[in-house]
């Protein structure tokens, strides 16, 4: 099988800019939480604070992802992008596709 590691390094690289920006608006549209209940009701801070979360949630799930396309840009570097990390054996193209940051093929991803 041959990879066209161009094809998925700029896979990888549009992923990793559409994650930072994402990031960057989050950061500017976070709003502090007011936990002075007397001049935010009760449900009102509830929600806030749970919006909050999320919002942290969220931020967390971009991090790990932009770790996990950096990781994989480091596969690329040494040549070793495409092979299972676990078996060693090719990941499928269909796969990369789906997820140019896989570090397992289908197999070892399940077991």
């Amino acid at each position: 099988m041959s990879i066209n590691i161009d094809h998925f390094e700029n896979l990888l690289l549009a992923r990793r800019i559409e994650l930072e920006e994402a990031s960057e608006l989050a950061e500017q549209s976070r709003d502090a939480v007011q936990l002075d209940q007397t001049s935010v009701g009760r449900v009102s801070r509830i929600d806030a604070i749970q919006r909050q979360e999320m919002a942290k949630a969220g931020e967390q799930r971009r991090l790990n992802e932009i770790s996990r396309i950096q990781t994989a840009m480091k596969r690329i570097a040494q040549d070793a992008y495409g092979d299972c990390l676990k078996c060693g054996e090719e990941i499928a193209l269909k796969r990369l596709e789906f997820d140019p940051a896989a570090p397992l093929c289908i197999k070892c991803a399940k077991g």
